[in-house]
């Protein structure tokens, strides 16, 4: 008896075991369709995709070449450059020192710049929510002409801050690098260091992420993925100083870091629960209008699905992120092209996640 019912027990996990390396199998296969149809030159730059549930990675690949003219292939270790998913980590870094009663989102910015035009009517919580109506200096036409230039920060701010306003603080939600600057700025004048150490030390240090830092084309940077164009051929990225994008832009990581510095936003690591909440609520215009938008995160959804979502795009690279918290999900993707967008393909591959966990 006893010998049938240990049979009918090694059999029944046999099966179990079975079921479940086909269900992942199956998983993983349509994870890799999705990200092939993009991502599917060998010998061209490639990308890093990481899926995780319940703060564990599922999934983990890399794709192509980290560095062509060396026919290195790309590793799931590899450093990019992750452009505008940078205003992730400004945003808690301003909410950080709010905690710290060092500001208040409510602040007009004259407060700490005095001489900003029309600085009295534009708020931090203006700036975090792309709603302060300033110049985004990346669209000027005379942003080339200081693209290859070393700028402080407050000649970065300068540069810009005197261009008549494309509308009325809080009147009109429209994406706005330059409200990041000075956000960033804003981070130096309070804290009295850097934007890079406060990033380094606040939230990279302070949270493990030992493969993340503040870009550098001159510095040797271990694992790092050469950014490419291709415009009818491929060729190495175009030189811009990466202090010109700051802190709307010039952070390095890994996907792994990343997954880590969801954790660290999923469990209050760095800031409170009712910031988080604050984060992640949905703003409203001048005339009530709601947007989309948190602070440092698009609040969309998939399916019907509430996601948190942002990408990033610099030269030579791109990068995206999206989790979707009712079934603890996080996707991220990142390219070593520019020609190679990984926005679509982490959605899908997010959109993937729902349909089969909404299911179990």
């Amino acid at each position: 008896m006893k010998l049938i019912f240990l049979k009918q027990s090694l059999s029944f996990i046999i099966i179990a075991l079975v079921m479940q390396y086909t269900y992942s199998q199956t998983l993983e296969t349509q994870i890799d369709s999705i990200i092939t149809i993009v991502f599917n030159d060998k010998e061209g730059p490639g990308g890093v995709f990481l899926v995780a549930k319940h703060g564990k990675p599922i999934y983990k690949k890399a794709f192509g070449k980290a560095n062509m003219e060396l026919g290195v292939n790309m590793t799931p270790e590899n450093v990019f450059q992750i452009g505008s998913m940078t205003k992730q980590f400004t945003s808690l870094g301003i909410l950080m020192l709010q905690e710290q009663n060092k500001l208040d989102v409510n602040d007009a910015i004259v407060k700490y710049i005095p001489d900003y035009p029309n600085g009295e009517h534009i708020t931090i919580h203006h700036l975090l929510t792309h709603t302060s109506g300033i110049k985004d200096f990346t669209k000027m036409k005379s942003i080339m002409s200081i693209a290859r230039k070393d700028l402080t920060p407050k000649e970065l701010v300068d540069f810009f801050k005197d261009e008549p306003i494309d509308f009325q603080p809080g009147e009109k939600f429209a994406y706005n690098n330059s409200g990041y600057v000075v956000l960033g700025y804003i981070i130096e004048l309070v804290s009295g260091t850097t934007y890079e150490e406060f990033i380094e030390q606040n939230i990279f240090k302070a949270i493990g992420m030992n493969d993340s830092r503040y870009a550098n084309d001159r510095e040797i940077v271990k694992n790092r993925a050469y950014g490419y164009h291709n415009r009818g051929a491929f060729t190495n990225k175009m030189y811009v100083s990466l202090s010109i994008p700051y802190a709307s832009g010039s952070l390095m990581s890994t996907v792994d870091d990343m997954l880590k510095w969801q954790e660290a936003i999923n469990n209050n690591l760095l800031v409170s629960q009712s910031t988080i909440d604050k984060v992640f609520s949905k703003n409203t215009l001048n005339n009530g209008e709601q947007f989309t938008y948190g602070y440092g995160w698009h609040l969309k959804n998939i399916d019907e699905v509430p996601t948190r979502e942002h990408g990033g795009s610099i030269f030579g690279f791109k990068s995206m992120g999206v989790y979707v918290p009712s079934l603890d999900i996080y996707v991220v993707g990142f390219s070593n092209c520019d020609c190679n967008s990984p926005t679509i393909t982490t959605k899908n591959i997010a959109k993937l996640m729902i349909d089969t966990f909404k299911k179990n």
